[in-house]
């Protein structure tokens, strides 16, 4: 039996990183659920600042790394402009948009069709970067979308599901705000996870900003739900992300990029367990779905990855 050596640390480290991040993702609608009752610009903003304190150390620790190589190549005013103010709106987009949709339409559908994101950076990445999309991917994406209209089927002897098609399109357009935020990061010519905090900071002063605007009534919450609203933050907008940031830069992307696919089933398990969600039929199908719609639309993409 041959002993691993130190050159296979990296690959268990990203895997282990990996699957870090994907759980504490897909604890994200349980944590939404037990805060539903803070405003969703409110709960965005606590979310945003716990994640920006979080991200700080790592992010200083990068810029001093990076303070010694100063032939950093220089940023255009064109991507000042798209780092520092499309991505904080997108960031305000995706969690405000995904925390109000939850809101507003039962929690584990909207956060199914929130989880159709990485098929949707998929075809824009392949449309942006080579004109064409690919017949796997097309594949992958109807495959993924049919998870999510499953999940708009009434269901047998049930009044409908009007009244919950406002939080599923804010879900969609919060699916998308994320695709379009992972393109953006994957295209930029520097690296995002530095300025992580700065943008959380940014669209969090967005989400105050809308909270005012909204009417809602002025101050933090208090017991579970602010520990959960913190916690949101903490965990998928901080830990999580700087966990996978470190799996996709020191293990084999296309394979750490799959396990992301695992998220909305732990997501669906996690509701069910808790209760918030009933076991539905349609709910472990819609999730499958979706995972095996993003593994066929990344077929023949080992050089991509879904990172910032």
């Amino acid at each position: 039996m041959r002993i691993l050596t130190n050159s296979s640390h990296p690959f268990f480290i990203s895997i282990i990183a990996a699957l870090f991040a994907v759980v504490l993702w897909a604890g994200a609608p349980l944590l939404v659920d037990i805060a539903s009752s803070v405003p969703p610009f409110q709960l965005t903003a606590i979310a945003l600042i716990s994640g920006a304190i979080v991200a700080l150390p790592v992010s200083l620790r990068k810029r001093r790394n990076r303070g010694g190589h100063p032939s950093q190549a220089p940023v255009s005013l064109k991507w000042r402009l798209t780092i520092y103010g499309l991505l904080p709106a997108l960031i305000l987009g995706a969690i405000g948009g995904y925390l109000t949709g939850v809101g507003m339409a039962p929690t584990a559908e909207a956060a199914l069709i929130t989880y159709t994101w990485p098929v949707m950076f998929i075809v824009i990445s392949q449309w942006l970067f080579h004109r064409r999309l690919p017949m796997p991917v097309l594949c992958g994406a109807l495959i993924a979308f049919s998870g999510a209209a499953i999940l708009l089927s009434p269901e047998t002897g049930s009044v409908g599901h009007s009244q919950y098609l406002a939080g599923y399109a804010l879900a969609l357009m919060a699916g998308c705000c994320w695709a379009l935020y992972s393109w953006i990061c994957q295209a930029a010519p520097v690296a995002i996870a530095p300025m992580m905090p700065g943008l959380f900071l940014l669209a969090a002063l967005g989400a105050a900003i809308a909270d005012v605007l909204s009417g809602s009534p002025f101050g933090l919450p208090s017991g579970l739900a602010l520990v959960a609203g913190v916690a949101l933050g903490v965990g998928p907008y901080g830990l999580a992300m700087m966990a996978w940031d470190l799996a996709l830069r020191t293990g084999p992307t296309a394979l750490v990029g799959s396990l992301a696919y695992g998220v909305p089933v732990l997501a669906a398990t996690f509701l069910v367990i808790a209760g918030v969600a009933a076991p539905d039929w349609r709910l472990p199908l819609a999730a499958l779905l979706v995972v095996a719609g993003s593994v066929v639309a990344t077929m023949k993409r080992s050089n991509d990855a879904l990172k910032c």
